[in-house]
């Protein structure tokens, strides 16, 4: 009775470590867990531009963004330019801008500064949507005053028609 206790202890053992050893060898030829997820990358920034600084506005958020003739409606490509404006402007909560509302050369000093008004406001009713403080955004029209091009062609009006976000105070220097 002594000898089968012992060697259905044995066998037990034996199944034990058979057991032990097939685990591990299962264990070795599974593939390896796959990593921890990363985080997002942050945006691409300019090299040597300090973050919260006009320059960092203007390079890696945008300033500006047009409109179609005579129109004063946000166009779609510009959704996202405004989008990252209001981001950017959300982080730096003591960044304050003026709008500015720019036409073409075409059309009566008047009209054009109405236009301009109604697009620089265009802009800040969009920033303000997206969690912008109104009190931190003020406008301004200048109508066809100030031009970025001078030459009479459509390609030359199309970047005319604009509305470009300024900061007048609080950011990084």
């Amino acid at each position: 009775m002594k000898i089968s206790t012992v060697l259905k202890l044995a066998a037990l053992s034996a199944a034990l470590m058979v057991g032990a050893c097939t685990t591990k060898q299962q264990a070795a030829s599974a593939p390896p867990p796959p990593p921890p997820p990363m985080a997002a990358a942050p945006a691409p920034r300019a090299p040597g531009i300090l973050p919260g600084s006009l320059q960092d506005f203007k390079v890696n958020v945008g300033d500006t963004v047009h409109f179609a003739y005579n129109e004063y409606n946000i166009q779609d490509q510009d959704k996202s330019t405004l989008q990252k404006q209001a981001t950017w402007l959300n982080k730096y909560p003591s960044v304050q801008i003026a709008v500015e509302g720019h036409a073409d050369e075409r059309g009566t000093r008047e009209y054009n500064l109405a236009l301009g008004a109604r697009r620089a406001n265009a802009v800040k009713e969009f920033l303000v949507s997206l969690g912008v403080s109104t009190s931190r955004l003020q406008t301004v029209s200048y109508g066809k005053e100030r031009p970025i091009c001078t030459e009479s062609t459509e390609d030359c009006w199309a970047q005319n028609r604009r509305g470009v976000s300024t900061i007048t105070s609080g950011a990084s220097s």
